[in-house]
């Protein structure tokens, strides 16, 4: 099986929408982003929140990113915060590239069919990213396909923070929100608990090359709470959890790379609620 062959597969099919339908999703998106904007305190938990109350509206829109080039790299969970992500960095005056993978992007590879074959795709899509875009920071988002054993997981991540390092980036190793643990995910369960553990631990090991960024202060542990902000299928996220995930991890990366992150009001509220993943979601119907 193919890497293709095997996306296709885990992928769950759902049913298109009529033009009407999905005029009307398009405004209960927008009309969530916009309850996004309520979020400006969600991303900031004891000590975390760091920025004063006034710096984030003293940045104006599309200006001072310090030169920063984030290449985001993931799962299908990535790629559903991706679009939030995306807008708010850019708001900031940051490059941003979105490398997500639906049914991918795990740079573990577990000894088995699947994952190897995934993270060669991933680490040679990597190669090429690096060059053409010439990234600062490299954001991976653990994903729900890092299987292995834990030290697998940690060697993989050790060689992404190396690798990182080499190019002259810095490597931002982020847990995945917690998700519903379906059929398809139940036998891999053990593994996946293992992955933050493995980077948290690579991150330590590294000499500063990456930091490790625990998400549960934002969405917790438990995927069927309020807090965890999951779509109906228990995995990915609508666009007001993608609008918190983005305040949250914008304002992680900018105290990481020295910019000042955009106002939640620059960006919530823009095109990136209209993406097609959140139709297919069934968002804001």
């Amino acid at each position: 099986m193919n890497s293709e062959d095997f996306r296709s597969s885990v992928l769950r099919p759902r049913q298109c929408r009529s033009r009407g339908l999905a005029r009307r999703a398009r405004r209960a998106a927008a009309l969530a982003a916009v309850l996004g904007v309520a979020l400006a305190g969600c991303g900031g938990h004891g000590k975390d929140a760091r920025q004063g109350p006034g710096d984030a509206a003293a940045q104006p829109s599309g200006a001072g990113g310090n030169g920063t080039r984030v290449l985001w790299v993931g799962d299908s969970i990535a790629g559903a915060e991706a679009p939030a992500l995306g807008a708010a960095l850019k708001a900031g005056g940051v490059e941003f590239k979105d490398t997500s993978s639906d049914g991918g992007g795990t740079v573990v590879d577990g000894g088995d069919g699947i994952t190897g074959k995934i993270s060669a795709d991933t680490w040679k899509q990597l190669a090429a990213n690096i060059g053409s875009f010439k990234p600062t920071v490299i954001a991976y988002q653990v994903t729900t396909y890092d299987w292995g054993p834990q030290d697998k997981q940690r060697a993989a991540y050790e060689k992404l923070a190396r690798t990182a390092q080499d190019a002259g980036a810095k490597l931002v190793l982020v847990t995945a929100p917690p998700i519903k643990i379906d059929d398809f995910y139940k036998k891999y369960e053990p593994q996946m608990r293992t992955a933050p553990e493995a980077a948290r631990e690579a991150a330590e090991n590294s000499a500063g090359a990456a930091v490790f960024l625990d998400s549960s202060q934002l969405w917790g542990t438990d995927a069927a709470a309020k807090k965890a902000q999951r779509s109906s299928d228990g995995i990915h996220n609508c666009q007001q959890g993608a609008a918190a995930f983005a305040k949250w991890l914008s304002e992680q990366l900018g105290r990481e790379a020295g910019f000042t992150p955009a106002p939640v009001d620059a960006w919530a509220k823009g095109a990136w609620t209209g993406d097609g993943r959140y139709g297919t979601l069934k968002c804001g119907a």
